[in-house]
C-alpha cells in the first residue's frame, strides 16, 4: 500500500436567503428529462446511485455503512433524495439532509459519468437547491430552512466549485489537508467510454 498523499482542497459554500439563489439559464428540462423524489427509503438504490455518480470522484466516506445504517439515515426526518432521469434511466441525483437550526445540508450531488457535459447538473442542482428552500412544506416538524449549504472538494469533478457559485452559493470556509493517495474505487475500466442517450 503506497504512503503517498495529496493536498486536498475542501470549499464550504452557502446561501442563506432564497433571494441569493439563481437558477440555471435555459428552456429548462430537455425532452424525456424528470427529476422526481424517491419518497421510499432504499439503501440498495441510494447505495447504487452513491456509487454510480462517485466511483471515480473518490466517494468513499459511505462504502463502509451498513444496510442498517443506510435505513437509519434515509428514514430521518428532512432526508431527501431526488433523482434525475433521461428517458426512465438514472442519469444523476442530489441528497438533502435537515440539520438543526433550520440548515439544510446537500449532501451529495452528481451525475453518472456518461450523463455529464450536457448542462444537466445546472438543472439538477437548480432544482435541488429549490427543494433545499422549500424541505419544511414537506416535512411539517421542520422549521423553513434559513440555510443551505454544501461543500466540494478538489477530487470532485472539475465544474462543481462553479456550478454551485453560479447558483448562488457563497464561499464561507477554504481547507486544504493530506489525505492518503488511493485510487478511486470504481467505475471499472472503460465504463464510460461511450455516451448515454
Amino acid at each position: 500500500m503506497s504512503n503517498r498523499t495529496i493536498a486536498v482542497t475542501t470549499w464550504s459554500l452557502q446561501m442563506t436567503s432564497p433571494e441569493e439563489f439563481t437558477p440555471a439559464a435555459g428552456p429548462g428540462a430537455p425532452d424525456g428529462v424528470t427529476i422526481a423524489r424517491a419518497e421510499v427509503p432504499a439503501p440498495e438504490f441510494s447505495r447504487f446511485l452513491y456509487t454510480a455518480v462517485g466511483g471515480d470522484l473518490h466517494w468513499t466516506d459511505r462504502l463502509p455503512w451498513t444496510y442498517t445504517r443506510w435505513q437509519e439515515f434515509l428514514r430521518r426526518p428532512g432526508v431527501e433524495t431526488w433523482v434525475l432521469h433521461e428517458h426512465g434511466t438514472p442519469a444523476g441525483y442530489i441528497e438533502l439532509e435537515a440539520q438543526p437550526e433550520a440548515t439544510v445540508e446537500i449532501t451529495y450531488f452528481g451525475l453518472l459519468p456518461a450523463f455529464r457535459g450536457r448542462r444537466l447538473g445546472g438543472l439538477l442542482l437548480s432544482f435541488g437547491t429549490a427543494r433545499a428552500w422549500d424541505l419544511a412544506e414537506r416535512w411539517p416538524e421542520l422549521a423553513p430552512t434559513r440555510r443551505v449549504w454544501v461543500h466540494t472538494c478538489s477530487k470532485d469533478g472539475p465544474h462543481a466549485l462553479a456550478n454551485y457559485e453560479r447558483r448562488g452559493f457563497k464561499v464561507f470556509d477554504i481547507r486544504t489537508e493530506d489525505e492518503p493517495q488511493a485510487p478511486t474505487p470504481g467505475p471499472w475500466p472503460g465504463a464510460f467510454q461511450g455516451s448515454a442517450g
